[in-house]
């Protein structure tokens, strides 16, 4: 049984250039979790060898899984995988895990000193809980990953306030 594909998408304007949102959202140490609620490490990062040493290099041989807590109660397990990378403008990325498919952000730049963020998210669930209810609970479950985003939001909101006072400071 094949879940229902899901077409996710979210933007975000934000108070940083590209380049200051790169920074944190494609650090290769993968720091959301110190910044996105909700979210946490679900193991160790992977690293493959042979790809170079640039960051753009270093996120391309990374996987990472993380564990996405909803307000629904469940939690999401996702590994991700850097399959394109263009500093500072566009990462696109393989979902594996709970989420099966494909995703992608775009940073733009903005009116001042601000970044428009796209993300994007081509997934299946492959719970066998969630690909059941997906006929009937697809809408809700579309609620959840919008309200998980705006928490995203949020931190990295937060995380940018607190990095350009920390360069402000320098």
């Amino acid at each position: 049984m094949e879940g229902r594909f899901f077409n996710l998408n979210s933007s975000w304007l934000l108070n940083a250039t590209p380049t200051e949102t790169w920074a944190i959202i494609a650090d290769p140490e993968m720091s959301w979790p110190s910044w996105w609620p909700n979210c946490s490490f679900a193991g160790p990062l992977v690293r493959t060898t042979g790809h170079g040493t640039s960051p753009d290099a270093v996120l391309l041989a990374t996987t990472t899984a993380l564990n996405f807590k909803a307000s629904l109660g469940y939690t999401l397990t996702i590994t991700i995988h850097p399959t394109s990378v263009r500093a500072p403008a566009h990462i696109s990325f393989e979902a594996g895990g709970d989420l099966n498919g494909t995703g992608g952000v775009r940073l733009s730049p903005a009116i001042g000193n601000q970044t428009q963020m796209n993300i994007e998210w081509r997934v299946r669930p492959t719970k066998r809980w969630m690909m059941f209810l997906a006929p009937v609970a697809g809408q809700v479950f579309a609620a959840a990953h919008a309200q998980m985003m705006r928490q995203g939001e949020q931190g990295l909101r937060s995380a940018l306030e607190t990095s350009q006072s920390q360069d402000s400071r320098s």
